[in-house]
């Protein structure tokens, strides 16, 4: 399912504003949308090549808190988020009835704010959509009680290096949670540096660089590349580096 059809920066970005200097937003602006052609996308890249701005800007298009959580989250700690959310269109085909952002540097503000909701005076505790208390767990175990827990389908899911916390066996668990949530009418879109995320089969990989936005295929990603020669010869790989 496809609830994003594309996203389309339709509006000037200010003459000094940073934006300009970021490869994937200068392509944007040159080329005007960027469509997903599949229920899974994974963008992919060097560090400041734009990723993560991209995915802010339409996670908060869309109704997100900029700072993660479902689309009634409402926090704020630090207001750091750009303004490329407000020059972004966002082309929907359907409407998703859940939701979620999930961004490895902030889970944990997340989780405090889940905890500040469990003290309203109405409803049922927020934590228990999450198992518990996310503060009660590791850093990794809290990513996946909101992957499991938390995540129901038929919904737009927004993910910020999920990785970031999880060991290589949790990553490839994570895989079957992203063919779960396909399976019942999501897409999920993921900004990641690992090979085992983008290893997910009939993904679109999109490759942020220096010349903009292309699809790719998973053996032409640096990620892998890089990985595999140093699987496959770490001493030869680490002579190259030390010497």
């Amino acid at each position: 399912m496809k609830y994003i059809e594309a996203v389309r920066l339709e509006k000037p970005i200010g003459k000094g504003s940073y934006l300009n200097d970021i490869p994937a937003i200068q392509w944007l602006r040159d080329t005007y949308e960027l469509p997903f052609s599949k229920p899974v996308t994974f963008f992919v890249g060097e560090n400041g090549t734009g990723k993560s701005t991209l995915l802010e800007g339409i996670a908060v298009a869309c109704g997100f808190n900029p700072e993660g959580g479902g689309r009634n989250f409402s926090f704020s700690t630090s207001d750091t988020h750009s303004e490329l959310c407000e020059l972004l269109t966002i082309s929907r085909s359907a409407y998703f009835r859940d939701s979620f952002f999930l961004r490895a540097e902030s889970v944990y503000n997340t989780a405090t704010h889940i905890e500040e909701m469990d003290k309203l005076p109405f409803g049922p505790k927020a934590s228990e959509s999450y198992g518990g208390s996310l503060h009660l767990k590791s850093h990794g175990e809290s990513f996946m009680a909101i992957i499991e827990k938390r995540l129901g389908g038929n919904g737009l899911y927004i993910f910020d290096e999920p990785e970031a916390a999880l060991s290589p066996s949790r990553q490839l668990e994570l895989l079957g949670h992203i063919r779960r949530l396909e399976q019942v009418n999501s897409q999920l879109i993921i900004a990641t540096h690992s090979p085992i995320l983008m290893a997910y089969p009939n993904a679109e990989i999109l490759r942020f660089s220096d010349d903009g936005i292309a699809p790719v295929s998973y053996k032409q990603t640096e990620h892998y590349q890089i990985t595999k020669q140093f699987l496959d010869a770490p001493e030869r790989m680490l002579k190259l580096i030390f010497d």
